[in-house]
């Protein structure tokens, strides 16, 4: 049964994740931001999703076919594996990490998500 908690994104992660998406747009190099942005999200369907669909338009942007449909597959899945708590904690949400590969959380994330989850 879906964890109904993770439909409701605390605010402090909807700033994280919000800022962490704006400072993409406005960098050379948006995939560390997004990055940080998907891992901060990962608990939470939609943000999960929604950062998974920047990804998306990132790749696109870059030209980059084999991100692009890496990302299509993480966008099918993302809601529904936040949904059943069923995420790789740490994961950076790029189509060169294997699906279900765990990664270190970054210090502040793992604080945030501690807090929040």
């Amino acid at each position: 049964m879906p964890d109904l908690r993770r439909l409701t994104t605390p605010q402090l992660v909807r700033d994280v994740i919000a800022a962490e998406l704006d400072a993409a747009r406005e960098a050379d190099d948006p995939w560390p931001h997004l990055e940080r942005a998907h891992i901060a999200s990962q608990p939470w369907a939609w943000p999960h999703t929604r950062v998974h669909a920047a990804m998306f338009a990132t790749a696109i942007r870059q030209r980059d076919r084999r991100e692009a449909v890496g990302q299509v597959v993480r966008i099918v899945v993302a809601g529904p594996g936040s949904l059943a708590g069923r995420y790789p904690s740490g994961n950076t949400g790029r189509s060169d990490v294997p699906l279900t590969q765990v990664a270190p959380v970054p210090d502040d994330l793992r604080a945030l998500l501690d807090q929040t989850t």
